[in-house]
């Protein structure tokens, strides 16, 4: 299984909905904070080249946020990546 991680915020509607897509599948992910810490969205920002939350990775791979998520799910694209 691949290595997912998640950056997101608590009251960001669109990381629960990346959430749930990735629970769905019954995959596990790291999940990264950024309320109330500036540095890691900081961080975050440099790597993914985007402030909002969430981004999401696979593997090494940045997908983007949650709507991308859901693009490689309705192509039929992100079971493939998952399992690499």
């Amino acid at each position: 299984m691949a290595k997912v991680v998640i950056y997101s915020s608590d009251w960001c509607p669109f990381c629960i909905r990346a959430k749930q897509l990735l629970e769905s599948k019954d995959v596990a992910f790291d999940e990264i904070k950024v309320d109330g810490q500036p540095q890691v969205r900081a961080q975050m920002a440099q790597k993914a080249g985007r402030t909002s939350v969430p981004q999401i990775w696979i593997d090494d791979r940045h997908v983007g946020g949650c709507d991308d998520l859901y693009a490689l799910e309705r192509a039929g694209k992100l079971d493939a990546l998952l399992q690499d």
